[in-house]
């Protein structure tokens, strides 16, 4: 086996791991389809924007990645004792803690070095989600009270914002919804992952709302919040009869499943299953506002 090949694919994967990539995506699309529904409401040309686009991008990536590294920095200790965070580079010794603060910082202060060159108030949302995630989630709330699923809800549902705001203010139903669905999103995906890891997080001392007030009080406000998303795609009308069709569809698919889990035997299970019908759920959203848009800015229609 050739080591040097091995070593950089080690590396790869520790890097990868180290600024959560799945998330990272995760949160990147959303910006991408916010600055394109900016882009389509305003009537502008996207060519036109390829710079501001670029910079977008890139510098809202770096911010989130730079938060992402953080807190991997400082769940140091809550990592070493789940196993599914035992791998990142921060437990087994690939990276030195101080070289992973110094990419946080790094990325984190490139990423706003780049934005600023976008709008303030584009800006200020991203300063908004860096300071949520990295200050009032990892190192205030995470460990102490389950209401840190909510406040790390804010941080994830900035992203959108980020977009809009980099063509024109935020003041806007669309964008403002889209945070929504974000937002009210992140609970029950994130409930999802705690009860499937409730004896990790319990064993790391991590405040989640299984562990603290049990699976069957977690599945009320599981449901609770999915039927919170059901009314938001109407608000949002001017993106079409088949974008609200279908996320009520969505919508109404993981209520039926929501409710499924009060007679569930197997939590665990139920559980995965809605964390992978969340995972495609939130892409499918996201990529949706953008296909059913493209064919009218092109004239197809």
């Amino acid at each position: 086996m050739n080591l040097e090949a091995h070593d950089n694919h080690s590396f790869i994967t520790d890097l990868k791991s180290l600024i959560k990539s799945g998330v990272l995506l995760a949160n990147v699309l959303p910006v991408f389809s916010g600055f394109w529904l900016a882009i389509y409401f305003t009537n502008a040309t996207f060519t036109d924007h390829i710079g501001l686009f670029l910079l977008t991008m890139i510098g809202s990536t770096l911010v989130m990645a730079g938060a992402l590294v953080i807190n991997n920095w400082y769940d140091v200790d809550i990592d070493t004792v789940m196993d599914r965070t035992k791998k990142r580079p921060t437990v087994t010794g690939h990276f030195s803690l101080r070289a992973v603060l110094t990419i946080g910082i790094v990325c984190t202060f490139l990423g706003f070095s780049l934005l600023a060159f976008t709008t303030w108030e584009a800006s200020i949302y991203a300063f908004v989600g860096w300071f949520t995630y990295v200050i009032l989630y990892t190192i205030w709330s995470k460990r102490r009270y389950t209401i840190n699923t909510v406040i790390g809800s804010i941080s994830g549902a900035v992203s959108p914002l980020i977009g809009w705001a980099a063509i024109t203010p935020a003041n806007h139903e669309v964008p403002i919804v889209l945070f929504l669905i974000l937002f009210i999103f992140q609970m029950p995906h994130t409930y999802a992952i705690a009860i499937r890891k409730h004896d990790e997080y319990k064993a790391a001392g991590v405040a989640m709302l299984p562990v603290v007030r049990g699976i069957k009080v977690t599945k009320i406000h599981f449901l609770v919040y999915i039927a919170c998303l059901i009314p938001l795609p109407f608000f949002i009308h001017e993106l079409g009869a088949i974008f609200v069709t279908i996320t009520t569809l969505l919508h109404l698919g993981w209520l039926f499943l929501s409710i499924s889990g009060f007679k569930a035997k197997d939590d665990l299970n139920w559980a995965r299953l809605n964390f992978l019908y969340s995972v495609n759920y939130i892409f499918i959203v996201f990529l949706l506002v953008i296909v059913v848009t493209v064919p009218d800015y092109f004239g197809w229609w």
